[in-house]
């Protein structure tokens, strides 16, 4: 039977305004411990470009720290699950990570999936938004994803920028 993996604790500053959801962490994700450290996942450029900072040149811990000081917090949809390899497709037996207490601790106010299976993995656990919460569906960044142009998949995340602080 495939090995339980486990997501990543959330990444969260004093503040956060908004908060980005993803499914799982990948194999070169987990190997790493960190969120989207596969070379290919365009997480930290798509990111990067709505908000104009080169994040994917910063250290690792750099670029937490410049998602905490924007008003930016991380994490999963997906808290434990096997899967074997790293394929949103392949998550089984997945328990959920408490993102609404996350958001009723912090007061987040908008959250955005990065990708329809984050998504699709929140809503078939019940997951609901308090009032006042908007949300929306990010093209994933994954490289798994290469159907949709680099243009369109940046001009979708720009709306993070617009519910961030400013530099």
């Amino acid at each position: 039977m495939t090995a339980r993996k486990r997501s990543f604790p959330p990444v969260v500053g004093p503040r956060p305004r908004i908060l980005i959801l993803g499914s799982l962490p990948g194999e070169a994700s987990l190997r790493l411990g960190q969120y989207y450290g596969h070379p290919q996942n365009k997480f930290w450029e798509l990111l990067g470009a709505a908000l104009g900072e080169n994040l994917r040149a910063l250290p690792y811990a750099r670029r937490l720290s410049r998602l905490k000081a924007r008003g930016a917090a991380l994490w999963d949809v997906v808290g434990s699950a096997r899967r074997r390899g790293s394929l949103d497709s392949s998550i089984r037996d997945e328990r959920h990570n408490p993102v609404l207490a996350l958001i009723a601790r912090t007061r987040v106010r908008a959250v955005f999936f990065n990708g329809r299976k984050a998504a699709d993995s929140y809503r078939r656990g019940g997951g609901t938004f308090p009032a006042g919460v908007a949300f929306a569906t990010l093209p994933s960044s994954s490289p798994a994803n290469a159907s949709i142009p680099w243009a369109r998949k940046a001009a979708a995340w720009r709306a993070v920028a617009a519910q961030l602080a400013p530099v």
